[in-house]
């Protein structure tokens, strides 16, 4: 059995329409920053050689400063929505080659909090209790599934290539929170699919001193699409994606594993929605210059 906990930092605050930066807004100063702590349990239990059942339970603490009507300082702390999930290897371990791939599928269960909401300020400057901004969200209260997979495999001098991939499907269409916004189709939030690929290659650190560790360099892409793979996908959500240049330091001793990632973007879009179609519009959205990984594993 595995146990590891991983945690995400980013702090948001660039807005980009499409791939296009706005930078009036930072120098306008009205610009929105929303600051996210995101931590993971993540728990695999090995059945066989192959078979592993597995469970995530996600905690976020985020803090979002919204300068638009409802004009607020928002925060929330609660758990996300857990997924529990089965994952199979194709090969038995060890193989010859060194490498393999695993296919999994696990059950998003409504866990968190959908609407989270704190004082705000309304249109005519009264004093209101308001929800949360979408992004700041730790659930979406709706029932989803996921389907992922890893692949690595030895290719020369030590090296090994890696991919991994997954996407949290969403098949709900809203999810009913009030969002407060008053363009046609936007007054409640979208349930959105996610997804996230990374892939690369990662090499052993020559030399004693070094014993255990490895480095990484890869690219990252995650993001929300346009339209749900299942479903329609109506509500106010903002797709989009960021693709990130991802190097990696990893430390194995005994039975623990240590990794630290700082994934940098290299492009960000924000992509037009399905109300923004009918509204005809382009809206925006704000991302991180870079991401904080950090993660700790121990083999039971």
């Amino acid at each position: 059995m595995d146990v590891t906990f991983d945690y995400r930092y980013q702090s948001s605050y660039r807005h980009f329409i499409g791939t296009v930066e706005q930078k009036q807004r930072e120098v306008n100063h009205n610009q929105v920053e929303t600051e996210t702590h995101l931590m993971d349990v993540n728990v695999t239990y090995d059945l066989n050689r192959r078979w592993e059942l597995t469970g995530i339970l996600p905690i976020m603490v985020a803090d979002r400063n919204q300068i638009y009507t409802p004009k607020g300082y928002f925060h929330v702390a609660g758990v996300g929505d857990a997924i529990v999930g089965v994952r199979r290897w194709m090969f038995d371990p060890p193989t010859e080659s060194g490498g393999n791939i695993s296919f999994g599928i696990g059950v998003k269960i409504p866990t968190g909090k959908k609407n989270f909401s704190d004082k705000a300020i309304d249109a005519k400057g009264r004093p209101i209790i308001a929800t949360a901004d979408q992004s700041i969200q730790p659930g979406d209260g709706t029932w989803g599934f996921a389907l992922e997979t890893q692949a690595f495999h030895p290719i020369w001098f030590k090296t090994t290539a890696y991919f991994t991939g997954s996407w949290l499907f969403a098949p709900a269409d809203t999810n009913g929170v009030n969002t407060f916004r008053t363009r046609n189709g936007e007054t409640v939030m979208s349930a959105t699919d996610l997804y996230l690929w990374r892939g690369g290659l990662t090499h052993r650190v020559p030399g004693k001193l070094f014993r255990g560790m490895a480095a990484s360099i890869g690219g990252r892409m995650e993001g929300v699409p346009v339209r749900d793979a299942f479903g329609s996908s109506n509500g106010f959500r903002r797709p989009g994606y960021a693709i990130s240049v991802e190097p990696t330091l990893m430390y194995t001793r005994n039975r623990y594993m240590f990794s630290v990632s700082v994934p940098w973007a290299v492009e960000r879009n924000r992509k037009t929605s399905v109300t923004d179609m009918v509204n005809h519009i382009h809206g925006d959205a704000a991302f991180a210059d870079y991401l904080l990984l950090l993660s700790v594993s121990r083999h039971f």
